[in-house]
């Protein structure tokens, strides 16, 4: 009987112990270095630091509703209303954001690039995959109505975790942009942890998915079931450009896929056939820019009065 309980106990707290340290990998992911994402984009030809200086601009500290200071930076060389926010993806920052930008730049637009909690020079403790984010990304938009008016023709591109964020923003708080770029998104955070840990940990989740779930809730104040941009992708009314690389083996194609099937309403679906996850826009790039131009003329440039 002793043997028997004893063995049990093992079996408990390894499977608490490893419940612990799945929770640790969520919340303290470990990031990359901005001198390091600095010089692979520098490298890669798609930073200029000369550029830069010269690129009309201004460094903004925004308020979280949980405490935090979030950092942006506003370039705005143009005397126009249309503006587009870019959300980074998890590990990355804002530096990481600015070959995004660039892009809209070059087609008339003021942009806004900022850090997701945790990551580059804002504030907060952990990384939710987008459910505070989405909170902040909200204080990101109030702001900039707030200081450009409420009238502004505004767009949102989102990577990986920030189109997450994004989806999840619009679908769950407010529809507040007039256009969504979503590149590379999960569809569910819960799908997308139990393909990882199949993967990677090399077990069924089954077992450590609930008990992971239940730590994380009481460590960090919130579900990995409320994760879920398949579930309000619906509420989206606005226009929804989908991008995903057919060889992303992080985040699978089939869940941007997904999500383009369920959204009601605008949209398009653009899958890039080289690169891996995050990759489409650097590896495909002449394309990446043919299809975000269709869509602008399509649902963007075509809606605005004469």
């Amino acid at each position: 009987m002793k043997k028997a309980f004893r063995t049990l106990f093992i079996i408990l707290f390894f499977w608490l112990a490893l419940a612990l340290y799945f929770t640790n990998r969520l919340m303290y992911m470990k990031k990359k270095d901005e001198d390091f994402i600095l010089r692979r984009e520098k490298d890669a030809g798609r930073v200029n630091p000369d550029q830069l200086k010269t690129l009309p601009r201004q460094h903004i500290d925004i308020s979280s509703p949980f405490g935090y200071t979030i950092k942006a930076v506003l370039a705005e060389p143009y005397q126009t209303n249309r503006y587009v926010i870019i959300a980074h993806g998890v590990t990355e920052t804002k530096v990481n954001s600015i070959k995004y930008a660039n892009l809209f730049l070059e087609r008339g637009f003021n942009t806004l690039i900022y850090d997701h909690r945790r990551h580059g020079e804002s504030g907060g403790k952990t990384t939710s995959f987008g459910h505070y984010e989405k909170f902040d990304l909200k204080a990101v938009v109030d702001w900039l109505k707030k200081e450009k008016g409420e009238d502004i023709l505004l767009g949102i591109h989102g990577e990986s975790m920030g189109a997450a964020t994004m989806l999840l923003y619009a679908g769950l708080l407010e529809d507040g942009a007039d256009f969504y770029i979503a590149d590379c998104p999960f569809s569910d955070f819960k799908q997308q942890l139990s393909y990882v840990i199949k993967k990677d940990f090399k077990i069924m989740p089954g077992l450590l998915l609930p008990l992971g779930d239940a730590i994380l809730r009481f460590r960090d104040k919130y579900s990995i079931r409320h994760v879920s941009p398949i579930s309000v992708i619906e509420n989206i009314k606005h226009p929804v450009l989908f991008i995903h690389s057919r060889k992303d083996d992080f985040i699978l194609p089939s869940m941007t896929k997904e999500l383009f099937e369920h959204k009601k309403g605008p949209k398009m679906l653009y899958i890039a056939e080289k690169g891996k996850h995050a990759q489409s826009f650097n590896e495909n790039r002449g394309d990446y820019e043919r299809v975000v131009d269709e869509f602008l003329q399509k649902y963007v440039d075509q809606a605005l009065p004469c």
